[in-house]
């Protein structure tokens, strides 16, 4: 099975610049054709938030019209650009999405590895949370099935060294070590929100963030470091499962040299 994970979009209305800078529609249909020229095609992908920079209409529009070019099914999570309201209405047809209650998280069983998606949006907040009932619906998924498991979420549940961005980080990641810990199955935590490829070991796992296929956070680890973007090479992953174990890839959106073989 193959997984692709693309994060953080911020697209935005008739395809203005976001930020003032940066073409994130025009990423993102570079991305997707990436994505679609590739062999072996994905099985699924999941957008693990920050779908739109400015939740409207027209942002989420734009979004389903782009998407909807990938020959594969996509599903959807919100980040803290979004407003769960507008992405429901978006993607009616997507029925994954609960059309109920007040967080967008659900699970995915119809492949070998099992996807559970988690909503951690603070409507208003650039940070994230997971209460007491997102941490119970997990974990009352995750004991209905021993199978191999990816959570999905937007806020990575550890600090980075990115100052900046850690300081609008996950509330309630310790509680999540200690459900995920219980459960050996869950083979990774993919998550986006910091622009940047970076993994750490987590309850026992190992939780990736994705880069976006736009702008990338500048590297910056001294203390304070002011909140900066750059035009690093867009991007995205692949989690392949070999039967055995879950393999995280780094792809780049844009075409480079090569390839050329290998000579002694």
């Amino acid at each position: 099975m193959l997984l692709g994970q693309i994060s953080d979009l911020h697209l935005t209305p008739m395809r203005r610049l976001a930020y003032g800078v940066v073409d994130t529609a025009g990423c993102l249909e570079r991305c997707v054709q990436r994505i679609a020229s590739l062999d072996p095609l994905p099985d699924l992908v999941i957008a693990t938030g920050d779908l739109v920079d400015t939740p409207s209409a027209q942002s989420y529009g734009l979004l389903r019209e782009i998407l909807a070019k990938l020959p594969l099914p996509v599903y959807v999570l919100p980040g803290n650009h979004d407003d769960r309201r507008s992405l429901r209405a978006a993607f009616p047809d997507h029925r994954y999405l609960p059309r109920e209650g007040e967080f967008l998280q659900y699970s995915i069983d119809e492949y070998p590895v099992r996807l559970l998606a988690l909503d951690t949006v603070i409507p208003g907040q650039a940070g994230g949370t997971l209460c007491a009932q997102r941490l119970h619906w997990l974990e009352q998924r995750l004991a209905e099935s021993d199978a191999p498991t990816v959570i999905a979420l937007h806020h990575p549940p550890f600090r980075t060294g990115i100052d900046h961005m850690d300081q609008m980080g996950l509330d309630g990641a310790s509680l999540l070590a200690q459900v995920v810990r219980r459960f050996p199955q869950v083979q990774r935590i993919v998550c986006g929100h910091v622009h940047r490829p970076i993994q750490a070991l987590f309850g026992g796992t190992l939780a990736s963030i994705c880069p976006s296929p736009a702008h990338q956070v500048v590297l910056d680890l001294h203390p304070a470091g002011a909140a900066r973007l750059i035009m690093e090479p867009g991007a995205f992953q692949l989690h392949l499962w070999t039967g055995e174990a879950l393999v995280t890839h780094t792809a780049y959106v844009d075409t480079y040299d090569g390839p050329y073989p290998f000579h002694d």
